[in-house]
């Protein structure tokens, strides 16, 4: 609802909107009430409300993140009236042992909704642990969710020589994208800071659009390109992208702050992106040094390389410049920096946490386990490979 993509999904303008999201913005009008910022789902499932945004032909849902539940009945008819208008809903129900501990009724109460709304297809329950990492994955498949160019996924077929077992000599997997690469960052953004702010109340005059912030008067073409109707009388002011990317080109030096050391036997090669560059120590064609410091510099080098090789370990680097398209972009780039026992290294870009996609919702059965005869025939192929 706060926000919408057209033909083609912004990050940088999805973030914008739900950050300058107001908190009454989207609720009824409460009469003879203090508001207070917060909306039953009752009273969300209503003509006042969600039945009258936007039009039917649009999807919408409803994510209903909680602890508990209670009072089922009345939000089990309003379930149902969403059902007939169409919409989904997506309750997260936050679980810790703690609060199951010391309340027992929290995991009784949970238990007793799930049980009484389990008939309705639009609805669905999730638990989960309100542990960070939980929540940054939530994030990341509901972001996928908006996006309009989520990429399919693909089958594959892994054809072997020889047999594997018997006389089967393929397995077939299935392929998911592990990170959607942004290649120029976030353009900035050139209109005032007035966005996510509704305009009708402070506009009595329809002709004269003012900027509920700083007061000033706003074109029309503000108001045509960077207003969103929402219901009858709600206006949000959003945010442009005209302008264009504010990025510049790097220099032939490109600086890499060193942030830490990672242990490569637990590299995750899925977060690896886009071409890698060998990275040698420099000569006196290439920078002007004296011959005692470009001496010291190849040592240093090549003692860092030969450390780093025996401790099975690589270098995090941040730098403003993505080597992808050679421009100094508004988003930080990461990168690792993988040593060779007497070589030189390799730089090799990594996904920042934009970019890295939500894991298939899918893991191996708890209970499934490899017979003994499948491993030694396994183990008997793969020795011919």
């Amino acid at each position: 609802i706060a926000y919408r993509p057209g033909e083609k999904f912004s990050l940088r303008d999805f973030h914008h909107a739900v950050e300058n999201l107001p908190l009454d913005g989207f609720l009824p009008d409460q009469h003879g009430s203090v508001p207070t910022g917060d909306v039953s789902l009752q009273n969300l499932f209503s003509n006042r409300a969600i039945y009258s945004w936007a039009t039917d032909d649009i999807s919408k849902k409803v994510i209903a993140i909680c602890f508990s539940a209670q009072n089922t009945e009345p939000l089990r008819r309003s379930l149902m009236e969403a059902s007939e208008q169409c919409i989904t809903v997506e309750f997260v129900m936050l679980e810790t042992e703690t609060a199951a501990f010391m309340y027992d009724d929290v995991s009784e109460n949970s238990s007793s909704f799930i049980h009484r709304i389990s008939d309705l297809e639009n609805c669905v329950v999730r638990r989960y642990s309100p542990e960070t990492q939980v929540l940054h994955g939530l994030v990341k498949r509901w972001l996928e969710e908006l996006k309009d160019d989520k990429e399919e996924m693909m089958q594959a077929v892994l054809v072997f020589r020889a047999p594997i077992i018997k006389s089967v000599n393929q397995v077939t997997c299935s392929i998911y994208p592990s990170a959607n690469q942004i290649i120029d960052g976030f353009p900035y953004c050139q209109v005032c800071r007035c966005h996510g702010l509704p305009i009708d109340d402070v506009t009595t005059n329809k002709a004269k659009w003012l900027c509920p912030t700083t007061s000033r008067q706003l074109a029309a073409s503000d108001v045509t390109d960077s207003a969103v109707k929402i219901g009858d009388q709600t206006v949000l002011f959003l945010s442009t992208s005209g302008g264009g990317s504010n990025m510049r080109r790097a220099s032939t030096s490109i600086s890499f702050d060193v942030i830490e050391r990672t242990d490569l036997a637990s590299l995750n090669e899925g977060v690896i992106m886009g071409k890698s560059h060998v990275v040698v120590p420099s000569s006196n064609d290439e920078v002007a040094l004296t011959d005692e410091s470009l001496d010291q510099n190849t040592q240093i080098f090549y003692g860092l390389c030969e450390t780093l090789f025996k401790l099975d370990q690589g270098l995090v680097c941040s730098s403003a410049c993505n080597t992808e398209t050679m421009k100094i972009g508004t988003l930080a780039c990461y990168y690792l920096l993988q040593p060779s026992e007497k070589g030189p290294m390799l730089l090799r870009r990594l996904a920042g946490s934009e970019e890295i996609l939500p894991l298939p919702d899918v893991s191996r059965p708890r209970n499934y386990t490899v017979s003994m005869d499948a491993k030694n025939s396994i183990e008997t192929s793969l020795s011919k490979v």
